[in-house]
């Protein structure tokens, strides 16, 4: 295409908020005008079924469940006057909080304020919270953040040590819808053992962030916790950030929630637009079905051309990956849908992968977020009439160029600043493409029974992990792995088996004695 063409072209397909600022560019993707016409008839489908979806519908059948998080932003749009009240009261008890923790009319028992938080979480629950404390904290927050997000003995050490002299003073949000799950179950457990260690008392510093009558909330409300928020059974971990979930350790950062909530709404309501070209969200939903012809064959590499954006690949990969990757459509045929997103931040990854991006397997398109403002106050020139953002805009500019001189595919994504209101915007505008492109496949992009499937197994292996283990206490010497796992009916299991027993025995809990370049030829003795 040549010069004159490719400016029509971007000039045709840019869309443009005038109240966000945002500019959205679809042009260097590879479609024509015949693929959009033929596909208007499922936007049309789409964009009903999300008007159905927010008016309270099923939207997530499997598990019976409206999907709500747009109320969250515009309660007057919830079905229900309880649903609006429930809102509505949840926002007003995080601000009446945040100030009684700010002002130390909420402190801990041992000082007169709170100075850090500790969030523990997982998934949507430490995703989303961790993205807006990176991109939004201001630098002298008046709490510091930190987050415990998985199971990993060392990472929780490393977290907790570092906190150690200022645990009297740090608040604790523990977030779980269930207060089952074991990430955060296993990060609280760990989290009261140091208080104890030190003589705190944790129930005097601890919240929940749970649903109403889970068995966090029972265990909050038992011990006599600070305080407990609700997580509503209408809206699920990867769109929580507009919940509790986010709201909470973002106001008591310092964060405007307010006008998080304010982008969030000014974008739902541009991409409830029933028009393919007016409609941001569509037209993100059109291009990665295009670029992967309805079947996700293309990857998405997100490039955030700013450091307080690092995070947004990595809440994207939840958001994107567990919404549309599904083995089933509504239908119930198998189409193993998906698309696979990575990223990291540009200019960093111009010396990572940006060479495989250009010269590589053409299997993927990039996402390039662009941020117009620089930094607050004037920057200096580093040569004339050049700065450290001119260096950074030049190598966004020129990455973009030199993935379209290869046939390359990319959208590019720009923001006039980063703050509240554009993150908010950030957030529900991928939400909603999200909602319509797996309306487009025919996917229910609110489950997540690939995640569940993983924590049975998980469960599964850990009861057996159990078994081995009583089983090992009435063994007087030692014994091979295979009759281990005879003796707990886990003879088709012989590779878990030695795998659980390995672990073990790296944690001294148990002994091996052999070589393990055999590992069939191992015996097992009890510590």
């Amino acid at each position: 295409m040549d010069p004159a063409q490719l400016w029509q072209r971007y000039q045709d397909w840019l869309y443009y908020h005038e109240g966000l600022e945002i500019y959205l560019d679809i042009s260097r993707m590879t479609f024509t005008e015949a693929q959009v016409e033929a596909l208007l008839p499922k936007f049309d489908r789409a964009f009903a079924d999300m008007v159905a979806l927010e008016k309270g519908a099923i939207a997530n059948p499997d598990e019976n469940r409206m999907v709500g998080h747009y109320w969250l932003r515009n309660p007057d749009l919830a079905p229900t006057p309880a649903l609006k009240a429930d809102v509505v009261n949840t926002l007003q008890k995080i601000e009446d909080f945040t100030q009684g923790v700010h002002t130390g009319r909420i402190h801990p028992p041992l000082a007169p304020k709170f100075t850090d938080i500790l969030s523990i979480g997982i998934g949507g629950s430490a995703l989303g919270p961790e993205f807006v404390a990176q991109a939004l904290a201001p630098t002298h927050a008046p709490l510091a953040i930190h987050f415990l997000n998985n199971t990993d003995p060392d990472g929780i050490d490393r977290v907790l040590t570092a906190l150690q002299d200022r645990l009297a003073t740090t608040l604790v949000i523990v977030i779980s819808k269930s207060g089952s799950t074991p990430e955060p179950r296993n990060g609280m457990l760990e989290t009261q053992k140091r208080f104890r260690d030190r003589g705190l008392n944790f129930a005097q510093q601890a919240v929940a962030v749970t649903g109403e009558g889970s068995q966090l909330d029972q265990v909050a409300k038992g011990e006599g916790w600070i305080d407990s928020f609700p997580m509503h059974d209408w809206v699920g971990g990867r769109t929580s950030e507009m919940s509790a979930v986010g709201l909470l350790p973002a106001a008591l950062q310092g964060i405007a929630i307010r006008e998080l909530l304010e982008g969030a709404k000014m974008m739902d309501e541009a991409t409830r637009v029933p028009s393919l070209r007016q409609n941001p969200a569509a037209l993100l939903a059109l291009s990665w079905y295009l670029v992967g012809e309805g079947k996700g064959l293309k990857d998405m590499v997100v490039l955030p051309y700013k450091d307080s954006l690092q995070l947004f690949s990595r809440y994207l990969q939840q958001l994107v990956m567990e919404s549309l990757g599904k083995e089933y459509d509504l239908d119930g045929n198998v189409v193993n849908q998906g698309i696979a997103v990575y990223g990291n931040k540009g200019s960093t990854d111009q010396h990572a992968y940006v060479q495989q991006l250009r010269e590589g397997l053409s299997n993927f398109f990039a996402t390039f977020i662009e941020v117009l403002k620089d930094r607050e106050g004037p920057s200096i020139n580093l040569e004339p009439n050049v700065t450290a953002g001119d260096y950074l805009s030049g190598f966004l500019l020129g990455t973009r160029e030199a993935l379209y001189e290869k046939g390359r595919d990319s959208i590019t994504l720009t923001l006039p600043t980063v703050n509240p209101k554009q993150v908010g915007a950030l957030i529900a505008l991928y939400e909603r493409a999200v909602g319509l492109y797996a309306s487009l496949v025919n996917v229910n992009a609110y489950h997540q029974p690939g995640v569940e499937a993983g924590k049975k197994a998980a469960a599964n292996t850990l009861a057996l992990q159990q078994s081995l283990i009583e089983s090992l206490g009435q063994v007087g010497g030692a014994v091979t792995i295979q009759d281990l796992a005879a003796k707990v009916g886990a003879g088709d299991r012989i590779e878990t088996v030695y795998k659980i027993l390995r672990h073990l025995h790296a944690n001294e809990r148990l002994q091996l004695e052999g070589s393990f370049a055999q590992p069939g030829q191992l015996r097992v003795t009890r510590l």
